[in-house]
């Protein structure tokens, strides 16, 4: 006979009351062959979002480093190679690539050039995986904390999230470090559990988490979030009838593992160059823009410049306008639950989590878009957790458990339809997703263009400079040396590139020669001259992502010339 599963998934402490259970009267049996269904259907579609047309957008200038780290590790093993960041990622996009190259390589592929893979296709392939997958790990950390109806909810949540969906389709470090750390507080969480029902050892749970925290640090370099499942372990130390206690022996373990896994995944830590490279990029020697455009306006971004750099509200309008407005609403409804006693102790952790990102991420002063990885699952648990409590609300209007199951299921199938249809609306560009908050489509690309836009447009623009230039003509564009690999790859050998910021350079153009200005590319360095140019000549070339205009390509003649000269003080 089948074991039941609902909400409570467990009962910890005394103090751990009913979690999930928003309703004493309500009680969801849900059997686990029907769990199990519905999680593989989440996380197959979830896949699907992520990884089709995956190749569809160009590299971005981030992205062109790590496939550059790759061809470093492949031609000369383990190298410093991008090496301000963790080797994790590299590895597994090394993979990625030389696995995609074989199949490039076999009869089949060659059989049917349609399933050749791109080489942004194979460096993006992990993170798709790793993102879709995050659905089973949201599923598991949720049923621990809220249960199991909570818990499919907020994974579906994540599956069909256009955001999600669109930090997962580049190959950047967030989605790992947020797989590794939901597999660590799992593991955090089952041992807990193991700890307090004494039904068998917490221990392999302490030591798998420990491992997990490793790997999460050698994907991305940033230890705070750690400290969200050591403030959740303290808050029950003062609890006399907590049986969940490490001590300090067993602390020194899990920190003895806890490095040996962080140095396992990521040995190139040990070389010098690599120090090297983490010192210059701590000493934010790396940045290679003045600002970032934000609401219209150039703000600069830079950590160190807290409330100086860009605005503190900046993740807060991400929020109101680039999430399903079912999902803001459902959030803005949870986030006054989890200050109540209802959802029991689990409420903690997730309280931790939530404060322990916004408030560092409030108030420095360079911010991305993609930082908000680490914290969407948080949003999206408590956005489930407001629908349930909604439809808790709902269901009183009728009487009989098979009444109040509908509203619960009604509630939960509405907000997961609205985001698979933003998702579905906005593909294969879901970074452009903008809700009607915001304006919709018609505003896409003009509250964060810089990662909205992320310089998916650059093989078109490449591709029309290759038609459009002259023999030897300079190109100056934000991106030089992304121009430079696709121009290339258009067989162009003969353009060279140049930077729209530096101003001798922009000074030296000539009859002939382009400027490629791209949306999410303007500074402070560059604006005046875009400004002057789009002015006084008429673009050459348009480029859309979608439907979306992302950037112009003009070809200089002399008043173009004299405009830019201009903007330069000449």
């Amino acid at each position: 006979m089948e074991k039941i599963l609902s909400a409570p998934a467990s009962t910890i402490t005394t103090a751990r009351l009913c979690a999930g259970a928003l309703d004493a009267r309500r009680e969801w049996a849900l059997s686990r062959t029907l769990v199990a269904s519905i999680l593989a259907l989440v996380v197959v579609a979830g896949f699907g979002f992520r990884a089709t047309r995956l190749g569809t957008e160009g590299l971005s200038e981030d992205e062109l480093n790590k496939l550059r780290a790759v061809e470093d590790y492949r031609a000369r093993g383990l190298t410093s190679a991008n090496g301000e960041h963790p080797m994790l990622m590299k590895a597994l996009l090394t993979a990625s690539v030389v696995a995609c190259e074989k199949w490039n390589a076999t009869g089949l592929a060659q059989g049917r050039p349609s399933s050749i893979v791109s080489v942004e296709t194979a460096l993006r392939l992990p993170g798709a995986i790793f993102g879709a997958l995050t659905s089973l790990l949201i599923f598991l950390v949720v049923s621990e904390l809220f249960g199991t109806p909570t818990a499919l909810v907020a994974a579906a949540l994540w599956a069909f999230d256009p955001t999600a969906a669109g930090f997962n389709r580049i190959a950047k470090e967030d989605s790992f470090y947020l797989f590794f750390f939901l597999l660590a507080s799992f593991f955090w969480l089952r041992g807990q559990r193991a700890a307090e029902s004494n039904a068998r050892k917490p221990e392999p749970f302490y030591w798998a988490a420990a491992a997990s925290f490793g790997a999460m640090l050698a994907s991305k370099y940033l230890p705070h979030m750690f400290g969200i499942a050591v403030s959740y372990y303290w808050v029950f130390q003062g609890v006399p009838s907590t049986r969940w206690r490490l001590g300090k022996k067993k602390w020194l373990a899990f920190f003895v593992i806890m490095g040996a896994a962080f140095v396992a995944c990521n040995p190139t830590i040990l070389l010098p160059a690599t120090l090297h490279e983490m010192r210059v990029f701590a000493g934010e020697h790396r940045i290679g823009h003045d600002s970032y455009e934000f609401l219209g306006r150039l703000y600069p971004n830079q950590v160190t410049l807290w409330f100086k750099g860009s605005p503190w509200y900046f993740y807060y309008a991400f929020m109101a306008f680039k999430l399903p407005l079912a999902v803001v609403v459902a959030f803005v409804v949870g986030l006054p639950v989890l200050f109540t006693k209802r959802l029991g102790d689990g409420r903690y952790f997730l309280l931790f989590w939530l404060f322990f990102w916004f408030l560092p991420f409030t108030v420095m002063g360079g911010k991305f878009t993609r930082y908000f990885t680490l914290v969407l699952p948080a949003v999206l648990m408590t956005a489930a957790i407001g629908m349930n409590f909604a439809a808790s609300r709902l269901a009183r209007l009728w009487s009989g458990e098979t009444a109040r199951s509908f509203a619960y299921t009604s509630v939960a199938l509405f907000a997961v339809t609205l985001s698979a249809y933003a998702s579905a609306s906005a593909a294969p560009h879901y970074r452009l997703y903008t809700n009607a908050l915001g304006g919709g489509a018609a505003r896409a690309g003009s509250y964060f263009p810089h990662d909205e836009f992320y310089d998916a447009s650059t093989p078109e623009i490449a591709a029309r400079l290759a038609r459009l230039a002259r023999p030897g003509a300079r190109v100056a564009s934000e991106t030089p040396d992304l121009f430079d690999y696709y121009v290339r790859r258009a067989g162009r050998d003969d353009l060279s590139q140049v930077s729209l910021s530096d101003q001798s350079a922009v000074r030296a153009l000539s009859v002939g020669d382009a400027v490629a200005v791209a949306r999410g590319r303007r500074y402070f360095s560059n604006d005046a001259t875009a400004a002057r140019l789009e002015a006084a000549s008429r673009p050459a070339a348009t480029v859309s992502l979608g439907s979306t205009p992302s950037a112009q390509v003009f070809m200089l003649d002399e008043s173009a010339l004299a405009a830019i000269r201009g903007a330069n003080g000449r």
